[in-house]
Formats: structure tokens, sequence, C-alpha cells
């Protein structure tokens, strides 16, 4: 499996939000629209790109190996809460948020808590300055029957 860049595909999408901001004002934005797309995108584009990675469906170097493809591992036969999770994060939803929803919804808060701290998705906050090695990695923890 091929292990990308996260930085390197940032800098491309950054380039295409370039491109496609000075087509749409007839000049070269140069670096400002650069800087429009790290400021506005980069928040959700690194979150997305953990999925990806927590998913198993493409390999990012920032993030640990041994958390490639972490979700199937998670996963209950018919695991609708895990799936309604992940919903939300893919739409950008922070862990507050998700927990604000279970409780408006009297869901299972222990089991919310316990996937949320094993996706981890804090660790998708990177600097666009400074390209870490990889993001601290998980282990899947036993979840505690209480």
């Amino acid at each position: 499996m091929q292990v990308l860049s996260l930085y390197e595909e940032g800098q491309r999408e950054a380039e295409r939000h370039k491109w496609i901001q000075s087509q749409k004002y007839g000049r070269d934005l140069g670096s400002e629209a650069l800087e429009d797309w790290y400021t506005r995108y980069w928040p959700l584009f690194c979150r997305l790109k953990c999925l990806e990675h927590l998913h198993g469906w493409r390999s990012w170097n920032e993030f640990a190996p041994e958390d490639f493809g972490l979700i199937g591992k998670l996963l209950r036969d018919g695991d609708l809460l895990l799936e309604m999770i992940l919903d939300r994060a893919h739409a950008g939803m922070e862990n507050l948020d998700i927990l604000v929803w279970a409780h408006e919804w009297n869901l299972p808060m222990k089991r919310i808590i316990y996937i949320l701290e094993q996706l981890n998705l804090n660790r998708a906050q990177l600097s666009p300055d400074e390209p870490p090695q990889f993001a601290q990695p998980r282990t899947i923890q036993n979840e505690s029957v209480d």
C-alpha cells in the first residue's frame, strides 16, 4: 500500500484553490489564495484524511501505521452508534458537539466516550507549518462493561 503525505496533498489542494480563485478574479492571487485555503480548509482536510486512515481507505504518513484501519477493529455487528458518530465526524463535528448530541438524544454516554477516545480525532489537529513524524498512535483499549 502506498503511504501518502498529508502535507504534499494539502499543498496540491491549496494550489488548486489558488488556481480556481485566480481564475474567478481574473488575476494571480498568489500567496493570498494559499493562505486562504490553509485558514479555511486545512483543519477539516486533516480531519477527513485522518478518518480515511482510520477507515483503512488510504494510508497517510502523518498518522501512526498501527492506527490504519482502526475503525474496523471497533466495529460490532450492526454498530449503528459507531456509524452515527462517524457520520458526524465526517461532517466536521468536534468531540464536544458529538457528546452534546449524544446527551440530547439520551444515547449511551459510556459507549460514546469509549468510541471517541479510541478514534482520537484530535490527532488530526496538525499545524500546516511543521510536519510531525506522525501523530501519536492509539491502541484499542478494552471497553469496560460497568
